[in-house]
């Protein structure tokens, strides 16, 4: 049995990056589990709050379980962005390997005091689950925004992340660096990219020494993502890419098949238009050519 603990330790040695891309449908799993087989490299599976209510936990623990037990795909769930202590309860009772206690949203004390109060009844439940927190401030919603966020007051600073890190026992850290979640118009149409404060990853991971994440990757410059994962990213985060392909994947199936209504017969093309955006985010943050 793999433990996400050891392959992330192993990531960073190696200097690479363990690709997370949510899902909130069949044919996303699909498209997520078999590049990773292809290219035999880890992946993390995540699902927002939305996406587990949609999904359930008990059915997304159960898939994602039996596609590693059969396969040895290095293949983990991460319950993303969870809110509240109910909900991170549930995704450890359900078998998720990692969870993201996301209380970025409040004052910096009431974060430390909750997340340090949720990691250890989470690890009571659980000693192995591997539990994020996250400080700074990266907006909402991984979907098409008309007007950017002014991120800039809201970035991590690395004193602030070591006093984050440890007061409250986690085992990851999720900072704001210059991410954003969701993408513009102008980075759909492949205009303007996503630049990352590099020196600020650098500066944090010095201080922590902490696992770190990127959310909020779809979109961001190539060269900029890799210098992040030498910098100290371990895991980074992409959604609305996967999104938008599915949606066009999804749009093909239809115009190509016009009187199909067989789903296995039209989402082919929704997983094939994902697999292709999986395969090249994985092969950067592994560094294959």
């Amino acid at each position: 049995m793999f433990r996400l603990r050891d392959v992330l330790e192993d990531a960073q040695k190696r200097q690479v990056a363990v690709g997370h891309f949510n899902v909130g449908d069949l044919a996303t799993l699909k498209a997520i589990f078999a590049s990773a087989r292809e290219l035999n490299v880890p992946v993390i599976v995540g699902v927002s709050e939305g996406e587990r209510q949609f999904i359930g936990d008990g059915s997304i623990a159960a898939i994602v379980r039996s596609l590693r037990e059969e396969s040895g795909v290095r293949l983990f769930l991460n319950a993303d962005h969870v809110h509240s202590l109910k909900s991170a309860i549930d995704a450890v009772k359900a078998g998720f390997d990692a969870l993201v206690f996301d209380l970025s949203g409040l004052p910096i004390g009431e974060n430390i005091q909750r997340t340090k109060d949720a990691v250890k009844e989470l690890k009571a439940l659980n000693p192995a689950i591997m539990v994020e927190g996250e400080i700074g401030d990266i907006g909402t919603g991984s979907e098409i925004h008309e007007t950017a966020p002014d991120l800039t007051k809201g970035l991590t600073r690395p004193e602030e992340a070591k006093r984050f890190v440890d007061a409250t026992g986690i085992d990851m850290l999720a900072p704001s660096v210059g991410n954003m979640h969701g993408l513009l118009p102008s980075m759909v149409r492949g205009q303007v990219k996503k630049q990352l404060d590099v020196d600020r990853i650098a500066r944090i991971k010095r201080k922590t020494a902490a696992l770190l994440t990127l959310h909020g990757g779809s979109g961001t410059d190539d060269d900029s993502l890799r210098q992040a994962v030498s910098a100290g990213i371990n895991i980074v985060h992409i959604n609305t890419e996967l999104r938008v392909a599915w949606r066009r994947g999804l749009e093909a199936g239809l115009s190509n098949k016009l009187d199909e209504v067989v789903p296995y017969k039209i989402l082919p093309f929704a997983v094939d238009a994902i697999k292709e955006v999986v395969m090249a985010r994985l092969k950067l943050l592994n560094n294959l050519h």
